[in-house]
C-alpha cells in the first residue's frame, strides 16, 4: 500500500511528464504520425521515441513489444525511462534513421493494409534505415550532434541489428 506522500510524488511527477509530452507535441514534426503523417498523433512508440497515431499505435501493438512498446500520450502514466526515450528521439530524428534510405519519389501509403506493411517494412524489417549510426558513428540534429547510440532505444536496436 502507498503512503499519501508517495502518491502525491507520483502525481507531480506525472504532471511533469505530461507537460513534457504535451510541449514535444508541439514541435512541428511530432504534430503529424510519425508513419502515416495523420495529423494530431496522441500515441507513441516510447521505444522507437516516435508520436504514431491511433490506426498506426495498433499496427505497432501487432508487431511485438520486441519491436515496438505502444502508450497513450495523455491516458498512461510514464516512467522516467519512457520519458528519455521519448526526449532524446522525437519524430524528426527518428525519420533521419528510420526512413534515411526511403525513394525520392515515395508516398505515404494510406490504406490500411498498406500502412501496416510499410510500418513493417520500416520497424521490423529495417529496410529504409540508415544503418551507420550503429558503428558508433553520431548523427547531426539542428541544435546538436549527441552520440545516437546514448538513448536506450537506439541501443536497443543497434543489439538487435549485431544479433541480426
Amino acid at each position: 500500500m502507498t503512503t499519501r506522500s508517495e502518491r502525491e510524488k507520483a502525481q507531480k511527477l506525472n504532471e511533469q511528464h505530461q507537460a513534457i509530452l504535451a510541449r514535444m507535441l508541439r514541435e512541428e514534426d511530432n504534430k503529424y504520425c510519425a508513419d502515416c503523417e495523420a495529423k494530431g498523433p496522441r500515441w507513441a512508440s516510447w521505444n522507437l521515441g516516435v508520436f504514431i497515431c491511433i490506426r498506426c499505435a495498433g499496427i505497432h501493438r501487432n508487431l511485438g513489444v520486441h519491436i515496438s512498446r505502444v502508450k497513450s500520450v495523455n491516458l498512461d502514466q510514464w516512467t522516467p525511462e519512457q520519458m528519455q526515450c521519448m526526449q532524446e528521439m522525437g519524430n524528426t530524428k527518428a525519420r533521419q534513421i528510420y526512413e534515411a534510405n526511403l525513394p525520392e519519389n515515395f508516398r505515404r501509403p494510406q490504406t490500411d493494409q498498406s500502412v501496416e506493411f510499410f510500418i513493417r517494412d520500416k520497424y521490423e524489417k529495417k529496410k529504409y534505415m540508415d544503418r551507420s549510426f550503429l558503428n558508433g558513428t553520431t548523427m547531426s540534429s539542428s541544435d546538436a550532434s549527441l552520440p545516437v547510440a546514448s538513448s536506450p532505444s537506439l541501443q536497443a536496436v543497434a543489439e538487435k541489428n549485431r544479433l541480426e
